[in-house]
């Protein structure tokens, strides 16, 4: 449990899905993500690719609880044998902490090291976030964003 009791994670099901799912629609999120999928208003695609996350026994998901409301998602993958962590909150929440304080509980559950967050070189709360949370920056990197339709920078962050 975080210092904050109002915040918790469990386990993500499947009744999760649609809460994530009209989080991301939201425009200005999309955007500070920015590495997103091609249309996320494709709901089929969203679900397809969500429940495939689920059951791959290599990927854990939590879902993030503000009094027991689903607020966010964390999770953590590997993308060529090296273990990455993403998060996203409803933007009605931004500014409060939750993401820190969701990223510090799922490290203790997720203890895979290292571990690596990627994040838009422009998107200065989740860098805070990552920084909070003792990531250090190691390295630049250029992508594709679906969500700015455009080659942007993002930074690369590493917990040892």
């Amino acid at each position: 449990m975080t210092n904050n009791k109002r915040i918790r994670l469990r386990q993500t099901e499947k009744t999760d899905l649609e809460h994530f799912f009209l989080f991301q629609l939201n425009e200005e999120a999309n955007y500070l993500a920015a590495f997103t999928s091609k249309d996320p208003t494709d709901k089929t695609d969203y679900f397809e690719k969500w429940t495939k996350l689920l059951d791959d026994p290599k990927i854990n998901i939590r879902t993030i609880l503000d009094n027991e409301t689903v607020v966010g998602s964390i999770v953590k993958f590997e993308i060529e044998g090296q273990a990455e962590i993403s998060y996203w909150l409803d933007k009605s929440f931004w500014g409060k902490g939750i993401a820190t304080m969701a990223l510090k509980e799922f490290l203790i559950i997720e203890n895979t090291r290292p571990i690596f967050g990627r994040v838009a070189f422009d998107n200065l709360g989740s860098q805070k976030v990552l920084e909070k949370c003792r990531f250090i920056k190691t390295g630049v990197d250029k992508g594709f964003s679906n969500a700015r339709q455009a080659e942007i920078e993002e930074f690369i962050y590493k917990l040892a």
